[in-house]
């Protein structure tokens, strides 16, 4: 049979009790197709890149099926049809990952990471001097602050024509 995978991201709203209870719906439908799930794993809440139906957070819940064509296709017709999954994406593969996913893998090495993660130590960094950069210091020595009203002052000019003086000749459009 054919082997997938299949992530669907279920809506910030729901328990994760209703997340394992859809999960065990879609799965039974995989194996009243004749197929089985051989790897479910929940990756739980996570942060969305960017909003999907007003959620800006979902539940993320990973498959690894080897069922038949129709039986998954049965199954992401009923994900379709759910208002609780947001997305899904199911993919064919030629082999099925054996062990917990980069997804989790990479959950636990977060926290051995430390505050400066894999850089290292900066140590004592000492005087840094004036931090002016390529264009000289950054102190405002010659330049007014803010003034305490928060009025930043008179404008540059009113208008395009503001001080321009009027135009004498017209112009010659022609190049002649």
């Amino acid at each position: 049979m054919p082997l997938y995978e299949t992530v669907f991201i279920a809506r910030q709203d729901a328990s994760a009790q209703q997340v394992e209870t859809l999960a065990d719906q879609l799965a039974a439908v995989i194996t009243e197709g004749a197929g089985n799930v051989t790897k479910r794993e929940n990756w739980g809440l996570r942060n969305l890149t960017y909003r999907i139906r007003k959620n800006r957070k979902g539940h993320y819940v990973l498959f690894n099926i080897d069922a038949p064509a129709p039986a998954v296709l049965e199954m992401e017709r009923q994900m379709r049809i759910n208002e609780d999954v947001l997305r899904y994406l199911t993919i064919r593969v030629d082999a099925l990952e054996e062990g917990p996913s980069a997804v989790l893998q990479n959950r636990g090495g977060d926290r051995e990471r430390g505050d400066r993660g894999d850089r290292g130590d900066r140590g004592d960094r000492g005087d840094r001097g004036d931090r002016g950069g390529r264009f000289g210091p950054r102190d405002r020595g010659d330049r007014p602050g803010p003034r305490a009203d928060g009025d930043r002052g008179p404008r540059r000019h009113d208008g395009p024509m503001e001080g321009r003086p009027p135009r004498s000749e017209p112009r010659n459009e022609g190049g002649v």
